[in-house]
């Protein structure tokens, strides 16, 4: 099964902290107007990021690409298939001073729409089937994230635990770095950070590589440090807008790659599953207020 096609401008912000600062230059110009490079001669794109067109040759091979009419074709693709913006105002993914109810709903429902469906469009069968391959036969399975990371390792945990997996959540570093130190070959730790950098996740998780186990690592950026230490990387495609840096676009992203991984473990166990989950919904179903 071949990986699929990654979506130009998920792929530009994924890889846009790695590349040098000219690169940069060119990736934020293309971010900026993606439909414009349509209409760019490489003098055109290069005098617009203020660099050089060897710049932007070099930053076509940084993505994998043979050249800019690549790169253009590439970019009318991905303009063609991404859904038009319910206000052309929202495009940029600031919410402005000042701005009024409506235009906040619609630009949040905006991206985080579109964080999800970024997200699902690059993600790679293969690596998401050799990862819940290993949490299938895993002794045990720990989860590791920090701030707004932690609430997405925390619903994993409790996603895992429903279905009867032997699973621990770790949301500070000290308690994560003692409950690696204890894992054995055979057990998973699976690291979240959107930006890949978190030192708190990195570490843990090269300790956990250190003892054999295999490791996966749930991340924005697969450029990052931590794509470096694991086994199997997993990525997100989900920008930002103001206010909202690393909180609900990414983990709304992060979760449907939870959700894809938890369907995708209970299917390969159903009867054990649908049984783990029937004994657990009737433990708490007298905690429920009943209707009158």
């Amino acid at each position: 099964m071949s990986a699929p096609t990654v979506d130009l401008i998920a792929q530009i912000r994924g890889v846009l902290p790695s590349l040098p600062k000219a690169e940069q230059r060119v990736a934020t110009t293309i971010l900026g107007d993606p439909a414009a490079l349509a209409t760019y001669t490489i003098t055109d794109l290069a005098a617009a990021a203020h660099t050089s067109e060897a710049t932007v040759i070099r930053f076509c091979r940084s993505i994998g690409l043979s050249g800019h009419r690549q790169l253009r074709l590439r970019a009318a693709e991905a303009v063609a298939r991404r859904p038009s913006t319910p206000d052309p105002k929202v495009v940029g993914g600031d919410i402005p001073a000042g701005a009024d109810m409506p235009r906040i709903i619609a630009t949040i429902g905006f991206h985080d729409t579109r964080a999800v469906s970024d997200t699902v469009e690059q993600l790679d069968p293969e690596v998401c089937t050799k990862v819940v391959d290993a949490l299938a036969t895993a002794g045990r399975v720990d989860v590791f994230g920090v701030g707004a990371s932690g609430f997405v390792a925390a619903d994993f945990h409790q996603k895992l635990h429903r279905i009867a997996r032997t699973a621990n959540c770790w949301t500070d570093v000290h308690s994560a770095l003692t409950g690696a130190a204890l894992l054995k070959p055979g057990d998973v730790a699976f690291g979240i950070t959107h930006t890949g950098e978190t030192h708190d996740i990195v570490d843990v998780l090269r300790l956990a590589a250190e003892r054999g186990v295999t490791t996966v690592a749930l991340t924005n950026f697969p450029r990052s440090t931590v794509s470096g230490v694991v086994d199997h990387v997993l990525t997100t495609a989900a920008g930002e807008t103001t206010y909202r840096s690393g909180a609900t676009a990414s983990r709304i992203a992060q979760l449907t790659v939870i959700d894809c991984l938890f369907v995708g473990l209970a299917a390969r166990g159903r009867q054990r599953a649908a049984d783990a989950l029937a004994a657990t919904a009737a433990a708490v179903r007298d905690r429920r207020r009943s209707s009158r």
